[in-house]
């Protein structure tokens, strides 16, 4: 197998490396100094100079070479973006099929993620329960699975719209809290504005009569101890739901027999987890040394919510020792702005945790939850120059654009451009760019960097969960 890989002069050292390293019979083209601004031209005389099986170009080219198919014969593949990469993928080139349109780094991840998950699915679907809770599995040989609490439950907004999208964000079970303030007709109302919905719910109360009220369509209550066991046990015994049981005063393994003597069947105990600075080490090694033949609840949301840091890291930290301990469910939350889309981390950081099985720990899964931080550096050229030129502060007067301004910001997951009355809505800034640029509606330059740049901005501002304001720093 011949290859031909083309590269630049800032990146011919590592690509001649990582060709002699691959296995294959590999050549070399340099092209100039960046290799992905090659034209199907210029590659069509390199191909034509030798007989090569395939090429290989810069994952960053932009260009279609289908041309260059054609009139070669010769396939033409994406590899990796950066130079760097390319030693990890170039020796499994013959195993794994590149692509014409996707880069190399981007393809062998969605393979390597692919395959991760469905091993994962196969062993779900083989693990043997300690029992079900509306279809889903709970303990035994079954993955850890992920409660996601919404608090104040009869007071939100559009609960059913919360509900759907926790588990869309891949929550198992959706918790719904109950305050002092609920009422039993505010229990029953909540669950009719969510009828329809198969997932399994729980209901969140020490009330008697809460709990009473939640029985209807509750699959699970939370938190059961020896103030309201004696009063409502044996009424969710008789329903056939799953309760949580705390320790209360009496003790976890006291209150964990006391539901069983009731004759609740399907038991989770929840040792608590108190906030990091408040015996958050002290409770971890008592889960450890915690015997119990019932499902382990593992509360991790407190310790997020209570701690002015960053939530994915946390969250995957949190996974790992309820993994640890054997926990089979583990409680998250999104109270607050800086703990927004903790459920679907908590969701990827059990998914890693179940991947760990027969590792020593939870690294190269092909899952991850690097969000601003990266897992290696990639070390490439740097830029070459003949003269600098230090960029200063602009003197220049803000000239306004004769096709008018754009007032940009962000709805959901999408990106919203408008102009006049006439709004461009996409996921993609570069979608909205183009068509800004299609229609005509951008003809100052500084006014088309602008936009680019509070598009783009608006981009990130979605994918980090964060706010974006116009014209604001990121």
């Amino acid at each position: 197998m011949r290859i031909l890989l083309v590269t630049g002069t800032q990146t011919e050292a590592i690509v001649r490396d990582a060709a002699d390293e691959s296995g294959h019979d590999c050549d070399v083209a340099v092209i100039g100094e960046v290799a992905s601004f090659i034209s199907p031209k210029r590659l069509t005389e390199l191909i034509q100079k030798d007989r090569y099986d395939f090429v290989i170009v810069s994952g960053m080219c932009t260009a279609d070479f289908s041309s260059v198919e054609k009139e070669t014969g010769v396939f033409v593949f994406r590899g990796p973006r950066h130079a760097a990469d390319l030693a990890m993928i170039l020796p499994g080139v013959g195993q794994i099929q590149l692509s014409r349109t996707i880069p190399a780094d981007d393809l062998i991840a969605a393979i390597k993620r692919d395959k991760a998950l469905l091993m994962l699915e196969e062993r779900e679907v083989a693990a043997d329960p300690e029992f079900y809770i509306r279809g889903v599995k709970i303990g035994g040989g079954s993955r850890m699975k992920v409660v996601a609490e919404i608090m104040d439950a009869h007071r939100h907004q559009d609960i059913r719209s919360a509900v759907l999208r926790f588990f869309s964000s891949g929550a198992d079970i959706v918790d719904l809290g109950f305050g002092f303030d609920a009422s039993p007709e505010d229990v029953v109302k909540t669950f009719s504005l969510l009828e329809g919905i198969e997932g399994p719910l729980a209901a969140d109360t020490q009330d008697p009569e809460l709990i009473r009220a939640a029985l209807d369509r509750s699959d699970l209550i939370l938190s059961l101890q020896e103030e309201n066991i004696p009063l409502i046990g044996s009424a969710i015994a008789e329903a056939g739901i799953a309760a949580v049981v705390v320790p209360g005063e009496a003790g976890l393994a006291a209150n964990c027999e006391a539901a069983k003597a009731c004759g609740i069947k399907c038991i989770i105990a929840d040792p608590l987890l108190p906030p990091a600075g408040s015996g958050l080490v002290r409770a971890l090694a008592t889960m450890v040394e915690t015997e119990t033949s019932y499902p382990l609840f593992f509360g991790a949301g407190n310790v997020v919510e209570l701690l002015d840091a960053d939530s994915p890291g946390a969250n995957a930290l949190l996974a790992a020792m309820a993994q640890e301990i054997n926990a089979a469910l583990i409680f998250t939350s999104e109270h607050s702005d800086k703990t927004l889309g903790s459920v679907a981390e908590m969701r990827r950081a059990t998914t890693m945790m179940a991947l760990m099985e027969s590792r020593p720990y939870p690294k190269d899964l092909g899952l991850d939850l690097f969000v601003i931080k990266e897992k290696r550096r990639r070390q490439e050229p740097p830029v070459l120059y003949e003269t600098m030129h230090e960029a200063g502060a602009s003197e220049k007067a803000l000239t306004y654009d004769p096709c008018g301004n754009f007032r940009i910001g962000i709805d959901g997951e999408e990106i919203i451009a408008e102009r006049r009355g006439v709004a461009i809505k996409s996921q993609d800034w570069r979608q909205i760019f183009s068509m800004i640029e299609e229609k005509g509606w951008v003809s100052v330059l500084d006014h088309a960097a602008y936009l680019g740049k509070e598009l783009y901005k608006a981009e990130l501002a979605i994918r980090f969960n964060r706010s974006f304001e116009q014209d604001g720093d990121f």
